[in-house]
């Protein structure tokens, strides 16, 4: 097959995006596919290359990967060396190579890659791509519209509430600890932890630079854990454990910041709880495809549903990979498994 895998973007998962992309890339490579990663904002120049043949030296004419930097992208620098300075999301000859391919692998993180955006022009394009529907992506990158849906069917949440900027000047939240982050941000990126009413105002202004809308509730103070979800089917439950700190951006991609187990080593009852709780909060969002849940679970084993993940980072090392590796699927294996899943939509 011929494959886009699409990565990159403008958000704030930008280079996680671009490594997931790579990985996916190799593996349906080694399957024999012909698999080429594009930067879906900065687009593929005729004047770099025919775009007639572009599959035929896909791995040469892909977007070239480096490691993850430590650090979250500078956004309005990378808007500003788009070399046509087009206000448009896709960059030149985007649309072109993707209804070329059979489909599209979308290792978008974030923004407009899981906000069903791209998913809904793609559909008006004739485009066939990985992943869940734009209806069921655009509910699920709402941080605060996942726990209404969540909380309506009986999936437990932290309580919370959502706030935009114009409803900020005189706010207050009487639960302390609470977590502050962005409504539709992922990779941790913007979240603080906040002890007490004196740090909430700084807090907020840490979640108001990535978005307009942002998140505070409840902190649950326990471990970390996360369950993928394969068309309606939980896979193992892996927790995640910070040797320092909370699971941030940081810690999420600089090599061994996190202790990863899966499965996970806890109760049969607290396995069977979140594998539940995973199956119902994909069927409550629509989901159909695949998805990744994220939880936390207290001292007394209460287990609670942060957000739904619908295009989760795809590296061997990543979560939902090393969660089905348990189950005896390989990387490579869940890369082409992933895009037999998809397909069914168009059946």
């Amino acid at each position: 097959m011929d494959i886009v895998v699409l990565a990159g973007g403008l958000s704030s998962e930008r280079d996680v995006s671009f490594k997931s992309g790579a990985m996916v890339a190799k593996a349906l490579r080694a399957r024999g596919h012909r698999a080429l990663v594009l930067d879906v904002f900065m687009g593929y120049s005729d004047k770099e290359c025919d775009i007639t043949n572009i599959f035929e030296d896909s791995e040469k004419n892909s977007v070239q990967v480096d490691s993850i930097p430590t650090e979250a992208p500078d956004i309005p620098a990378i808007i500003a060396s788009r070399p046509d300075k087009s206000p448009s999301f896709f960059g030149p000859n985007v649309i072109k190579i993707c209804q070329k391919a059979d489909i599209v692998f979308m290792a978008l993180h974030g923004g407009d890659g899981e906000s069903g955006k791209v998913q809904a022009a793609f559909d008006l394009y004739g485009i066939k791509y990985t992943g869940n529907d734009y209806i069921s992506s655009a509910v699920a990158m709402s941080k605060q519209m996942t726990k209404d849906v969540l909380d309506r069917a009986g999936v437990p949440t932290p309580v919370g509430t959502s706030l935009t900027k114009r409803e900020r000047a005189g706010f207050t939240f009487d639960k302390y600890p609470c977590i502050v982050k962005p409504n539709c941000g992922g990779s941790s990126i913007g979240v603080t932890i906040v002890d007490s009413a004196s740090e909430l105002e700084a807090a907020l202004d840490a979640a108001f630079e990535w978005e307009d809308e942002v998140v505070i509730e409840q902190f649950i103070k326990g471990r970390e854990f996360s369950d993928g979800v394969i068309e309606g089917k939980a896979l193992p439950v892996i927790e995640i454990a910070p040797k320092q700190g909370f699971y941030d951006y940081k810690n999420k991609y600089a090599a061994g910041s996190a202790v990863e187990t899966c499965p996970a080593e806890i109760s049969p009852k607290a396995t069977a709880d979140m594998q539940k709780y995973a199956e119902m909060a994909f069927k409550a969002l629509g989901l159909t495809t695949y998805a990744r849940m994220d939880f936390m679970m207290d001292a007394e084993e209460n287990v609670y549903c942060l957000e739904a993940n619908t295009l989760p980072g795809m590296t061997p090392t990543s979560l939902l990979p090393q969660e089905a590796a348990v189950t005896g699927m390989n990387f490579e294996d869940l890369c082409e498994h992933l895009i037999k899943v998809s397909l069914k939509k168009y059946n």
